[in-house]
């Protein structure tokens, strides 16, 4: 009989608590109205996105969103492939202008294969000069 009695107290103190805290627990509301999260684009709009700028970047948290260590795993690939892809670039910009520079002053074209680059018609440039040449 007295757990009868410990029990209804009990839940007329939960009761009178619920009420009193649904309707009219001050003036303020119960739970504030809180700004949804947004992200930030800290990627610059200036300049070409390097690794350090993926790496820096952090994508905003939801209640039923992403996981982190997937998101994050993905940044740091994407990262490591945008590194890789400028030091390619730059490798292939530097060859083309090796490239370009052996084809501006690279050797005459008009010449047969057998003759020298310095000129004369297979003799060195000490035999021309004593041929008067």
């Amino acid at each position: 009989m007295h757990v009868f009695w410990f029990l209804l107290v009990t839940m007329a103190v939960v009761v009178a608590a619920v009420t009193l805290a649904v309707v009219g627990g001050g003036s303020s509301p119960v739970l504030q109205d809180v700004e949804p999260e947004r992200l930030t684009d800290p990627l610059p709009a200036n300049r070409p996105v390097g690794r350090a700028d993926v790496e820096a970047m952090r994508l905003p948290m939801a209640v039923r969103g992403y996981r982190m260590t997937d998101v994050d795993e993905a940044l740091g690939r994407l990262g490591s492939e945008l590194a890789e892809r400028d030091a390619h670039i730059a490798e292939l910009e530097s060859a083309l202008a090796g490239a370009q520079a052996t084809a501006v002053t690279g050797p005459d074209l008009f010449k047969s294969p057998g003759e020298p680059l310095t000129g004369g018609s297979g003799k060195g440039a000490a035999q021309d000069e004593e041929d008067g040449r």
